[in-house]
């Protein structure tokens, strides 16, 4: 046995790791102050997008992103700040917007992104989870515009990704006729999925109640590390109603991990980028798509979700407000209505916002941080359901001494 560990935070990122952990041979409780896959996990774009990964920093973003903060429906919103750690963060992000380093960047998450659909697979076929709606699709990315369609055709994968034109893009996605003569055409790729983050989270939990290593669901706010007055090598961690001890704990708790690393001494490079999504009902006479799409230049994704379109969307820098802001909300809604009109009940559409914890060079931060007891697995961004399963198992394998199947560094 491994020994005790508490994994702050029963999202997506959170509850993996709980998973894996636990099959790893740790003893481990889960706490979270709301309860399982009540943040960012709950309304997610719902796309495992394992080929779509290169991170948002990269060569002319910074000028691209002045164009889109004057666009009425542009997909970035900046809110400047007091906050010395947004400075730091853009700072940051911006001294990465280079090619070779997004290159670079793509080819890490790319392995990672790999490694994560096989442990999915795996997973899913070792423990027979219950549905949470898992389809494979495949995925089409939509292009307006000629350049950005053939520079993104240059890096095909023969056999799993095709170059459409806008013909062939509607052929087998009539959901985009309305979009025909504005499209330049647009990439397949066959082997991407969906699925319900939320639903994941709620199967994999029914698994981890029942595993012989799972000490249980803690709801507590976690408030600050401390030193263990019995052992003063050892944390413990302070919470609103409770004091926990353990041999180690894991911070996987989205944007909520900052507070909690900088008790303890640490400044992690984490930045909440605001998202929205809408959830629009499929009745009988509406034609969603079947694969899940991206309008690229728009920064817009559908994907269907059971009996529901899921529309996400959106990059707004304001800080730990998660409040849904009514004129991006109708944004989101006036750019669907408009170029998918008969996809979803966009009327009886729900509206979600939510923190998506990021980096500024888009790569995850797994393993060991630096202080004795404490470790990471955050920072997953957009990309926290497609990433979860590989991380938690990479994070695992460090925690029992053994082999990481990739480097996390």
């Amino acid at each position: 046995m491994r020994g005790e560990v508490c994994v702050v935070g029963a999202g997506v990122v959170g509850i993996t790791s709980a998973w894996y952990l636990a099959e790893a041979g740790w003893r481990v409780t889960l706490l979270d102050r709301t309860g399982v896959a009540q943040g960012t996990s709950l309304r997610n774009g719902g796309q495992l997008s394992y080929r779509y990964v290169s991170p948002l920093a990269d060569a002319g973003v910074p000028l691209k992103a002045l164009k889109w903060l004057t666009e009425r429906d542009g997909p970035l919103r900046w809110k400047p700040q007091a906050d010395a750690a947004q400075w730091r963060w853009l700072a940051q992000f911006i001294a990465r917007c280079r090619g070779s380093v997004n290159r670079a960047a793509t080819q890490r998450l790319a392995r990672l992104g790999e490694h994560s659909r096989q442990c999915l697979q795996q997973l899913m076929a070792a423990q027979d989870l219950p549905p949470f709606d898992w389809q494979q699709p495949g995925k089409l990315v939509v292009y307006r515009t000629p350049a950005l369609l053939d520079r993104a055709s240059a890096g095909l994968q023969a056999g799993v990704q095709q170059r459409w034109d806008a013909t062939q893009c509607v052929a087998h996605e009539p959901a985009l006729a309305g979009l025909a003569e504005r499209l330049a055409g647009g990439i397949f790729s066959r082997d991407e999925a969906v699925a319900d983050c939320h639903a994941f989270c709620f199967a994999l939990m029914q698994r981890l109640r029942a595993h012989a290593n799972f000490r249980g669901l803690v709801l507590d706010r976690a408030q600050t590390f401390e030193p263990d007055p019995m052992a003063p090598d050892r944390l413990r961690l302070r919470c609103a109603g409770q004091v926990l001890g353990a041999d180690a704990y894991v911070l996987a708790a989205g944007i909520g991990s900052r507070h909690l690393a900088a008790s303890a001494g640490l400044q992690l490079p984490l930045y909440p980028l605001k998202g929205y999504s809408l959830d629009a009902p499929i009745g009988p006479g509406h034609v969603p798509p079947r694969a899940s799409i991206t309008d690229f230049e728009r920064k817009v994704l559908y994907a269907r979700i059971g009996q529901r379109l899921r529309i996400a969307a959106m990059v707004d820098l304001v800080g730990e407000d998660d409040t849904i802001d009514p004129a991006r909300l109708e944004s989101l809604l006036r750019i669907a209505r408009a170029d998918l009109p008969v996809a979803g009940d966009y009327e009886q559409a729900e509206p979600w916002a939510g923190l998506r914890p990021a980096t500024p060079g888009g790569e995850p931060i797994v393993g060991a941080s630096g202080v004795p007891g404490l470790w990471l697995n955050l920072g997953h961004g957009a990309l926290g359901f497609t990433f979860a399963c590989g991380t938690a198992q990479l994070l695992a394998q460090q925690m029992s001494g053994q082999p990481a199947s990739l480097p996390t560094h």
